[in-house]
This record gives C-alpha cells, structure tokens and sequence, in this order.
C-alpha cells in the first residue's frame, strides 16, 4: 500500500474515534489529548507495516512515541475534570445546532489533515526502503540532540506553567524559569522538535516533501492555533502587557527591562 494513503486511512479512524468519544462526553477538547496519540499510531503502523526496522525507523518512531505520550499524558492531567476548553466551547456556543457537523469537519478532520501534513517526516523514514543519502547519516546525531532541546523546552516549559496555575498563593503572570526567555517555550519546543524530525528524514529522500511539515506546525503555533490565539486571550491585560514588552515572543532570548 502507498504510505500515504496508508497514514491517512489511519489518522481518518482514528480522528473518527476521537469524534465519537467527543460526542459522547460532549467535550471537544478531547481532540487535544488525541493529537499526540494520533502521531503514535501512524508512527506505529508504518513501522511495523514496511518493517525494515533499520536503526532510523527505530529511532524515529522511539522519539514520536516518547514525544505523544508526554503530550498527552500532560493534556489528560491539565484538563482533567474541568470544562470544555474556551476555544471549543466558544465555537460550540457559535455553531448552534450545526455543532456536530461542523466539529466533525472543522475540528476532526481539519486537525486530521494538518495531522497527516505533520507525519509526513515520520511515515517517509517508516516507509523508506533504503537510505538515499548515506554520506547525511550524520544528520541522526545532529537532530537526536537538536529535538531533545526542543523536547525539554516544550515539557519543562508545561511543567513550569502547570506548576504555576496549581499555586494557591500565585498572582501576576507567569515569568519565571523558560517563560522568563520567551512566552511560550513550549510552542517553541514543539517547533523545534519538528524541524528536528525534517532532519532525521533527509537521508531517506523526499526531504522537499518532508519540509512541508515543520513549515506548517511553525506557521500554526505562530499565526493560527497557538502564539495569536492564546494571546488574543491576555489582551487588556496590563500585567501581561508588560510581559509582553520585556519577553521575546517565540525564539528564547534574555528579557528586558520595560517598567513603563
């Protein structure tokens, strides 16, 4: 089978599922918590399907399970019983009685297709029956060591946060530890983990194809589901206006000192 249809037959059942358990609970932020499991399970299919198991479909798939897992292990405990996210319940409130049609196609399937777009990377080394370019080998190494920067940047940063939220005694803005460097050391943690994926799978070929995915997760945290719309949140906020003055937006870079 082509890998491609094979990871997108996947991510359909699979994103289908997550619909279903969202309908049941009627809770549309399930579909965060599925997001890194639904990159396991393509991850997971493709090696065991193409079964070449060399040592970079190994470490490809290794590092995706260790990165889904931690995702959404963090996301089940964050938001372990409390509401609907703002986000989807604000869109539920706006879609009335087409609220199951369109959480199906512009919540589901929508992340579905970025999903797909996002594997690519992984289902190009998974699938990959020989190594193209053996002279890049040393890329492992390099992106090995680049995407555990941008792991401990995204994980310590959601320690960090969560940490902060659960403190009886907190006030103001998160300004400590990483968010000190960036105000969101986790978008950019994902960021670059990704762009560490793309590295990994140059040396299998079509890295002209695997270059669509850490362009569009970037452009996604920063324009469309992540820096904009959380900070959209915070507008009016004087405390965070401040922190927004004094704190890089996404690359970590030493703050300011902005009083006015």
């Amino acid at each position: 089978m082509n890998p491609f249809l094979l990871s997108a037959l996947c991510i359909f059942c699979f994103m289908s599922f997550m619909f279903v358990i969202a309908l049941i609970k009627k809770d549309n932020s399930i579909v965060d918590i599925g997001w890194g499991i639904g990159f396991i399970v393509v991850a997971l299919v493709t090696f065991f399907y193409f079964g070449y198991e060399r040592r970079s479909q190994r470490l490809v798939t290794f590092l995706t399970i260790v990165w889904g897992t931690r995702l959404a292990v963090y996301i089940l405990i964050r938001n372990w019983g409390k509401p609907e996210d703002f986000r989807y319940a604000q869109w539920r409130k706006d879609w009335g009685k087409n609220v199951v049609v369109r959480s199906f196609f512009q919540v589901f399937m929508l992340q579905g297709c970025i999903m797909f777009i996002n594997t690519l990377p992984i289902v190009i080394v998974n699938s990959a029956p020989r190594i193209v370019y053996p002279h890049l080998k040393g890329l492992y190494v390099a992106a090995s060591i680049i995407g555990l920067i941008g792991f401990l940047f995204e994980a310590i940063g959601d320690w960090q946060m969560y940490m902060f939220k659960t403190d009886r005694h907190k006030h103001g803005i998160m300004n400590k530890g990483l968010w000190k460097y960036t105000r969101h050391p986790n978008y950019f943690g994902e960021a670059v983990q990704w762009w560490a994926m793309f590295m990994l799978a140059i040396p299998s070929g079509l890295w002209y194809v695997s270059l669509i995915a850490p362009v569009t997760i970037t452009f996604m945290l920063l324009r469309v589901s992540g820096v904009t719309l959380l900070e959209k949140k915070y507008e009016g906020n004087d405390a965070y206006s401040l922190y927004k003055r004094n704190t890089s937006s996404f690359i970590p870079w030493f703050p300011k000192h902005t009083t006015v």
